[in-house]
C-alpha cells in the first residue's frame, strides 16, 4: 500500500506542474519516460517539475517526456491517467501557470546547464521536423509499445537456456521455451495491430491482415514459383501488409455508402491487402530482412573493430538527431531471425562512454557542487543504462565532454566488434535496456560466459576511454578556471558552458527543458 501511495503521490505532483488536467492530450509512456501530449508547453513549469523526488529529466520532443525510470514509469502512468479522468471528471480547472525560470545571475549550476541543454534541445527539434524524420517516429511508435514483451520473453529465453545448458529441470524447460517463443512467434499480429493505430486505421484490421503472415496455411500459397514459408517477410512485411490496409480502409470509408460499410469496408480491406501480402509482400519482405541479417553480419564479420568504432561513436549524436529509430525494426528483425541482435550490445557502448565521461567531469570540477551533485544522482541511473539526465544535463550543454563521451562509445564498441571479426557473436535478446540491465537479455553463438565476459569488457573500455578522453581532452583550461569558480553572472555562465560548443551560448535565462536537475 505505501508503494502505491508513493506512485500516487509521484503522479499528484507530477499533474499540477504540467498545467493540470485540461492541459493534457495524451498519456503514454515507453521504457523510462512519462509521454504527455500538452495543449500549451508555456503552462509547465520545468524547474518545479526537474525538483520532484523520482524524477531524473525532462525532454521535449514531439511529446513532453519526464524521465522516471525503468519500472516506476510502468506503475507511475496509471496512477497520472486516473488523476487525470478523475480531475476532469470532478470540475475542470484553470490549467497553472508560470514558466520556471529561474532568476537571471545565477553561477555555472546544475541548472545553468540544464538552460543550455534546453537550448540545444531547442535548436535540435527546430530541425527535427522533416517529414522523413517525422515517419521514423511513427515507425518507433510502432515497436516501442513491443519492447516490455520483448524484454520479459528475452529474460525468460536467456533462463531456459542456461538451465539448458545445465541440465537442470528438465520438466521445465519445455514450458520456459513456449512462453519465451510465443510472442515471437506472433509478433507480426502486434506489429500489423500497432501500425494499423499510428497511421489512422482500425487497429483489429491491421493485426488480422498481419495475421496472414504467420499463418501455417500459407505454405499452401505458392509466390514467385516458390512456396511461401509461414513467417516469410517478419514484422517488415507486417509493417507493410498493415500499412495497405489502412490504405484500403481510407479509401473505402469515402466511397462506400454507410448502410453497407461495416460489412463491405473491413471484407475489402483484409482482402485485398491480404492478396497484395500473399502476393507479392510477404516475398519482398522476405528478401530485404534476408539481406538485413546478412548485412549486419557481414559488417561486423569482415569490419569487425572498425565497424564497432563507428557505431559505437556515432550513436549519440544519432539519437540527438533522432535517427536511431531507424534501427528499430533492423533490430526486431535481427531478434526474430537470429533469436538475438548483434547491433545493440555495440551500441550499448555509447552509454559507457558517457558514464566515463560523466565521471571525468565529476573529478575536474571539483569546487562546483552543484554539478557534482547532478552527477551523483545521475550516475547510478547512467550505469543501468538510463542516459538522459547525464547527456542533457552535463556533458551536452558542456559541449566538450559529449565529444569524448562519444570517444569512449567508440573505444567500447571497437573492442566487441573486434571479438564478431573472431567470430563470436554478442547479441541482445531484446532491445531496449542497455548498461548493466543488459546482461540478463545477452545472448550468443559461443555460450553465455564468454558472451558475458566480452560485453563487461566493452563496457569497462568504454567507461575508461570515456574518462581518460574527457579528463585530459574534455576541458580547456578558460573552462576549468571558469566553472570552478562559479561565476557571479548568467551571462557568463551562457560564455563558460557554450565555449566548446564552438558558437554562441544559448541565453541561461530559458527553462529547462532536457536538463537532469541537482537533486
Amino acid at each position: 500500500m505505501a508503494n502505491e501511495n508513493k506512485y500516487r503521490d509521484t503522479a499528484a505532483a507530477i499533474l499540477p506542474l504540467v498545467g493540470g488536467a485540461q492541459n493534457v492530450t495524451s498519456v503514454a509512456h515507453c521504457m523510462t519516460r512519462l509521454r504527455l501530449g500538452l495543449h500549451d508547453r508555456s503552462l509547465v513549469q520545468d524547474e518545479q517539475l526537474k525538483a520532484l523526488p523520482g524524477v531524473m529529466g525532462v525532454v521535449e520532443d514531439d511529446t513532453y517526456q519526464i524521465v522516471l525510470g525503468p519500472g516506476t514509469v510502468a506503475r507511475v502512468t496509471p496512477e497520472f491517467e486516473t488523476l487525470v479522468e478523475e480531475e476532469r471528471d470532478a470540475a475542470p480547472a484553470t490549467a497553472a501557470s508560470g514558466n520556471g525560470d529561474g532568476p537571471a545571475g545565477d553561477p555555472v549550476t546544475a541548472d545553468a546547464l540544464a538552460a543550455q541543454g534546453a537550448a540545444l534541445r531547442a535548436e535540435r527539434k527546430a530541425k527535427n521536423s522533416t517529414p522523413f524524420k517525422l515517419f521514423l517516429r511513427r515507425i518507433a511508435n510502432i515497436f516501442v509499445p513491443l519492447i516490455p514483451a520483448l524484454i520479459g520473453c528475452g529474460i525468460i529465453a536467456g533462463l531456459n537456456g542456461l538451465l539448458v545448458n545445465l541440465g537442470w529441470l528438465p520438466g521445465i524447460t519445455p514450458a520456459l521455451a513456449a512462453m519465451a517463443s510465443g510472442f515471437m512467434a506472433l509478433i507480426a499480429v502486434f506489429v500489423g495491430y500497432n501500425t494499423a493505430q499510428e497511421f489512422g486505421g482500425t487497429p483489429i484490421l491491421g493485426g488480422a491482415v498481419a495475421a496472414i503472415i504467420v499463418y501455417a496455411g500459407v505454405a499452401n500459397v505458392e509466390a514467385f514459383g516458390q512456396s511461401l514459408s509461414p513467417g516469410q517477410g517478419g514484422v517488415l512485411g507486417a509493417l507493410g501488409a498493415a500499412w495497405l490496409g489502412v490504405q484500403i480502409e481510407k479509401w473505402c470509408r469515402r466511397w462506400v455508402p454507410v448502410s453497407v460499410d461495416v460489412l463491405v469496408t473491413p471484407t475489402l480491406t483484409v482482402l485485398l491487402a491480404g492478396l497484395a501480402t500473399l502476393f507479392g509482400l510477404m516475398f519482398l519482405a522476405g528478401e530485404i530482412s534476408t539481406q538485413i541479417g546478412e548485412g549486419a553480419n557481414w559488417l561486423l564479420s569482415n569490419g569487425g573493430a572498425g565497424a564497432g568504432l563507428i557505431l559505437g561513436g556515432l550513436f549519440l549524436p544519432l539519437v540527438m538527431l533522432g535517427l536511431h529509430q531507424a534501427l528499430i525494426p533492423i533490430h526486431t528483425t535481427l531478434i526474430e531471425q537470429q533469436g538475438y541482435t548483434v547491433l545493440l550490445p555495440i551500441l550499448a557502448m555509447a552509454g559507457a562512454g558517457q558514464v566515463g565521461a560523466a565521471i571525468a567531469v565529476y573529478l575536474r570540477l571539483n569546487r562546483n557542487t552543484s554539478i557534482r551533485t547532478t552527477i551523483k544522482s545521475a550516475l547510478w541511473p547512467g550505469f543501468l543504462g538510463v542516459g538522459e539526465p547525464l547527456i542533457y544535463g552535463v556533458s551536452l550543454p558542456l559541449g566538450r565532454p559529449f565529444i569524448t563521451a562519444c570517444t569512449g562509445g567508440a573505444l567500447g564498441g571497437a573492442f566487441i566488434g573486434f571479438f564478431n571479426q573472431l567470430g563470436t557473436d554478442v547479441g541482445s535478446t531484446a532491445i531496449g535496456p542497455s548498461g548493466w540491465a543488459l546482461f540478463p537479455l545477452l545472448d550468443g553463438d559461443h555460450g553465455l560466459g564468454r558472451t558475458v565476459a566480452i560485453y563487461a569488457g566493452g563496457l569497462l573500455v568504454g567507461y575508461v576511454g570515456g574518462f581518460i578522453a574527457t579528463y585530459y581532452f574534455g576541458f580547456t583550461k578558460t573552462m576549468l578556471t571558469e566553472l570552478n569558480a562559479a561565476p557571479a553572472s548568467a551571462e557568463s555562465a551562457a560564455v563558460a558552458t557554450g565555449a566548446p560548443a564552438g558558437g554562441d551560448a544559448a541565453p541561461a535565462k530559458q527553462s529547462a527543458t532536457a536538463g537532469a536537475s541537482a537533486r
